[in-house]
């Protein structure tokens, strides 16, 4: 089966997963960590998934990313049908993935050496790549010489170098301070922009959905599932200034109100412009 609608980067058909397990007397047993969830996702949208602490934000994207096997249901990425990495997704990860023995270029150059691309390709690649993430004067700098906003950003960089047509992202600054955040948000926003790649973007704060998407899926406890989806209708081009913005805390705190019956009873808003960690 082909999905035809070229205006649909990614379609999720009641996407479904399960783990196997031992209860505690032996007998074998099921834990449903994500109901079926069915969406669609226009071409050159950014969406954000929110969600409370393990309820299977990062489950949901890398199944999506095929690192994971469903349990049921299916996954296409324009119209073709996805049960494996595919060089149509992208993946950025919260941890520090450059590898510390190659330069930035060099990083950003992995992924196309992979696929068997020739050096000076690779090269000329890599040197728009980092262009377009704002390090092309750190090329020959390796990553103990970056910050971690600007390791994040060669990630990126790698992430686009393969050219996916959709850039999945969990937590990418989670591991940041909420002024770097902010940072390299922005230049996301801005690679975003110029690129117009559909972004899937995993993050737990609030704020940084607000901030960043056209669009918030905001899941349920686990088992997850699509509890409700917010559009955002905030206006771009998108600066620090939104901060400030009335129309800004009141999407953060409809958020909240969606977030808030699925929190631990215990669980209190952290606030920093406005969000929760």
């Amino acid at each position: 089966m082909k999905i035809e609608s070229v205006d649909i980067a990614l379609s999720l058909r009641n996407l479904t997963k399960v783990y196997p397990r031992r209860a505690a007397n032996g007998q074998p047993e099921e834990i449903q960590v994500i109901n079926p969830i069915s969406r669609d996702i226009a071409a050159g949208r950014f969406v954000a998934i929110i969600g409370p602490s393990g309820c299977g934000k990062s489950t949901l994207l890398e199944l999506i990313a095929g690192l994971r096997p469903v349990s049921a249901g299916e996954i296409y990425v324009r119209g073709q049908k996805v049960a494996a990495p595919h060089p149509l997704l992208g993946v950025v990860f919260q941890e520090d993935s450059t590898l510390p023995w190659r330069t930035a270029r060099e990083n950003v150059e992995f992924g196309l050496e992979l696929q068997g691309i020739a050096q000076r390709e690779r090269q000329a690649i890599s040197q728009r790549m980092l262009q377009l993430v704002g390090l092309h004067g750190f090329a020959n700098a390796y990553p103990s010489e970056l910050s971690g906003g600007m390791r994040q950003r060669v990630a990126i960089a790698r992430a686009l170098a393969t050219e996916p047509a959709i850039l999945l992202m969990d937590e990418p600054f989670g591991a940041l301070d909420q002024q770097t955040r902010l940072s390299v948000g922005d230049h996301l926003l801005e690679i975003w922009q110029k690129t117009n790649k559909t972004v899937l973007f995993v993050t737990h704060d609030i704020s940084e959905a607000a901030y960043l998407a056209d669009e918030i899926w905001v899941l349920s406890q686990r088992p997850a599932q699509l509890k409700a989806v917010v559009q955002v209708d905030l206006p771009r081009p998108r600066g620090i200034h939104l901060l400030a913005d009335p129309a800004f805390h009141t999407l953060t705190g409809q958020l909240w109100q969606l977030l808030a019956p699925e929190a631990s009873p215990h669980a209190r808003p952290i606030l920093h412009t406005g969000g929760i960690a």
